[in-house]
């Protein structure tokens, strides 16, 4: 009787054993390739399902965007220049059973990818595009790396290049070139307004030509700004009429005295 009970015992042990070795729980993040014999049965998940022991394999794969560094490297770009760039690549799986039968590790192999591909962009572009044109760069690169890892279930959403070193005497020539535009914008604002106020000057003229009185009444405005000052010289000017008419009284006393 005590072995039949040993061996009830035995036998539930083994059937708990084997229930418990079968549960597989997952969650909502990830998903359960399984493999029945070597042959693949498909991906299970999230939640509770049962495999069979010793016959099953899972393995599980996460479906969060993973978020890889790119590690720096020097880089020659279209025009010659020597800079070290270095990036970030955000992907995430979508098809875990391609993720799992196509390559041996998704992870790895997205990331030198996008190593590569990111020296090969840097070295077909400009330095000024370079600097200038990041967002352009940036799809390019997700759109090339998400073409090159779409046969393993990987999507690549975003690509950025982070920082980009210049060499110093690259830097110092940059600033040269910085510091000469800002004064060719100087040089330009400032003949700008010289060649506008001289524009200005001219119509004024010609307006206080066609009007005398108005030319008068801007000679007392300057004399009485210039009283305000308290200057201890003031200058009055006279208007041309008046000292043509002292040259023309001048000029006719001398001939009356010449015929006297």
């Amino acid at each position: 009787m005590s072995g039949l009970l040993i061996g009830i015992g035995i036998a539930v042990g083994l059937v708990v054993l084997i229930a418990i070795a079968s549960i597989r729980i997952v969650p909502e993040y990830e998903r359960g390739v399984i493999f029945r014999l070597g042959r693949i049965l498909g991906a299970k998940g999230p939640g509770l399902f049962f495999i069979i022991p010793v016959i099953d394999r899972m393995i599980r794969v996460n479906l969060r965007t993973v978020t890889a560094d790119i590690p720096p490297q020097d880089v020659i770009t279209r025009d010659n220049v020597t800079v070290r760039v270095n990036g970030v690549c955000y992907f995430n799986v979508v098809d875990p059973v391609k993720a799992i039968l196509t390559i041996d590790d998704y992870l790895f192999g997205t990331r030198q990818v996008a190593q590569t591909t990111l020296r090969n962009i840097m070295g077909q572009t400009h330095l000024d595009e370079l600097l200038i044109e990041r967002d352009k760069i940036n799809s390019e690169l997700q759109r090339i790396i998400d073409e090159l890892t779409n046969p393993w279930g990987v999507k690549v959403t975003l690509v950025e290049v982070k920082d980009v070193e210049l060499p110093e005497q690259m830097r110092r020539a940059m600033a040269r070139q910085a510091e000469a535009e800002r004064d060719r914008r100087a040089k330009v604002i400032h003949a700008t307004g010289e060649w506008e106020a001289a524009e200005t000057l001219g119509q004024a003229s010609e307006i206080l030509e066609q009007h005398p009185a108005a030319m008068q009444l801007r000679v007392l405005s300057t004399m009485i700004e210039v009283a305000a000052e308290r200057n201890s010289t003031l200058i009055f000017p006279l208007p041309m009429e008046m000292l043509k008419f002292f040259e023309t009284a001048t000029a006719a006393m001398a001939r009356g005295e010449g015929r006297e």
